[in-house]
């Protein structure tokens, strides 16, 4: 689909449009990475100046980590869109005798667990996100600390929305055993996610107002 090849201007006019995808679970992955690149860009002004030497080497472990979650973040923008179409697929299916309905029934469980991974994904990978800005706010570049903010905030937005899209299909899913064990994988992350990128923006502000 290359969804993440588009310029700003068709993502967002397709986004409004009515077209299937992409759609939350794209915006959420979308918002992920540019808030992790605006952490990348701290990085690269902090790295070689000489006022922030005694943290150039764990920059650069947060830089070098921040590029490979932007790239996943993009990624996961087509698919998420590619593990969308079959649950659209399965809920057009016309079922009217019982043996139709069962088999409607099990394409569609097996169709909404395909879109489930992709968000659990991005919960995930947000939250590592956070925690490296969690690293960044107190050694990165006070002349881009607002962007440490700005970051941290797109963040703590896509993990709640990729949270949301988890929620919503594992709603529809009978299998009592993967719900429980989804929500055992995402809850904890985004409570924890939400708590850090709030501490991490309170500090931003505290920097910001002296």
């Amino acid at each position: 689909m290359e969804l993440a090849q588009k310029n700003c201007t068709e993502f967002i006019e397709l986004l409004a449009s009515k077209a299937a995808v992409p759609g939350g679970g794209g915006a959420a992955a979308l918002t992920g990475a540019i808030g992790m690149a605006l952490g990348s860009m701290v990085c690269n002004l902090t790295v070689g100046k000489k006022k922030y030497a005694e943290h150039e080497e764990i920059i650069k472990d947060i830089l070098k980590k921040a590029n490979n979650i932007e790239q996943n973040l993009l990624k996961m923008i087509d698919e998420d869109a590619e593990s969308f179409l079959p649950l659209l697929k399965a809920y057009g299916i016309r079922a009217k005798t019982e043996e139709e309905k069962k088999m409607k029934e099990e394409t569609l469980e097996k169709a909404l667990k395909k879109a489930c991974k992709v968000p659990i994904k991005i919960v995930k990978t947000t939250y590592e996100a956070i925690k490296l800005h969690e690293e960044l706010v107190d050694r990165g570049s006070r002349l881009a600390i607002s962007d440490v903010g700005v970051g941290v905030q797109c963040l703590r937005a896509a993990l709640i929305s990729a949270q949301l899209n988890v929620i919503i299909n594992i709603n529809s899913i009978n299998d009592k055993e993967y719900v429980a064990k989804v929500k055992e994988e995402t809850e904890n992350l985004v409570k924890e996610g939400v708590k850090i990128a709030d501490k991490v923006y309170k500090k931003v502000e505290k920097i910001l107002s002296k």
